[in-house]
This record gives structure tokens, C-alpha cells and sequence, in this order.
């Protein structure tokens, strides 16, 4: 038989057999072994799902830009689209991920009005 381990954030090691598995993976480059328990730093986690953002706003953004070139060209309103674009740019500063003391809570702060659907769902 070969054993699995599982490695931490900080490069911990433990057989995977020996220990509690968070049962979400989302977050695995959060977790820290404590013991034979695993959890997740929720600074850490907080930071890949602020990264998560940023990656998913960048077309949403470049999308954007395409719908204030057009407005610009004809002279349309283009106060939507810059609501728009601050929302994205303000998604990561979003005082939900702040004050997630919880995966649960932290993956509820996606917010679908301003990314789309959740890739947490």
C-alpha cells in the first residue's frame, strides 16, 4: 500500500490517512495542519478568493471598456458603465470577505449581481 500525504500552505506534511479532511476543497491552498486536523486560514483563504475575483472581473472589465468605447463614440450616457466598472474594481475591497469568519460565510460574499455566477457554488 502507498500512503497519500497531504501538504499545507506552510509545506506540513501528514499522511492523509491519519488525519481530518476539511470535506471542501475549494480553499485547499489555505489549509494548515494542526495535529492530525486540518483547517483553513481564513487570512489565506480570503486572499485566494480575492484572486478568484480578479481573475473572473478581468474580461467582465475588458468587456466594459469595449461598452464605453462605443458609448463614447456616438456621445450615449456612460455613467452605467462606469458604475459598472467601480463595482468590479471594488469587488476584492468588499467588507463581506473581511468580516467571513467562516468558508461558508466567505464563499456567500461572491457577489452574483456584480461577477456572475459563483465558481463556489
Amino acid at each position: 500500500m502507498v500512503d497519500t500525504y497531504i501538504v499545507d500552505k506552510d509545506g506540513n506534511q501528514a499522511n492523509a490517512s491519519e488525519v481530518t479532511v476539511p470535506a471542501n476543497r475549494d480553499f485547499r491552498e489555505a489549509w494548515s495542519l494542526s495535529g492530525t486536523v486540518i483547517s483553513e486560514d481564513m487570512d489565506k483563504a480570503k486572499e485566494i478568493f480575492k484572486d478568484k475575483i480578479r481573475e473572473v472581473r478581468q474580461p467582465l472589465l475588458e468587456a466594459k471598456d469595449v461598452e464605453l468605447m462605443k458609448a463614447l463614440e456616438t456621445s450615449a450616457d456612460t455613467s452605467a458603465i462606469a458604475t459598472a466598472k467601480d463595482a468590479l474594481r471594488d469587488a476584492p475591497a468588499a467588507s463581506s470577505i473581511t468580516n467571513a469568519d467562516t468558508i461558508a460565510k466567505l464563499k456567500a460574499a461572491w457577489d452574483t449581481s456584480v461577477l456572475g455566477d459563483s465558481p463556489y457554488a
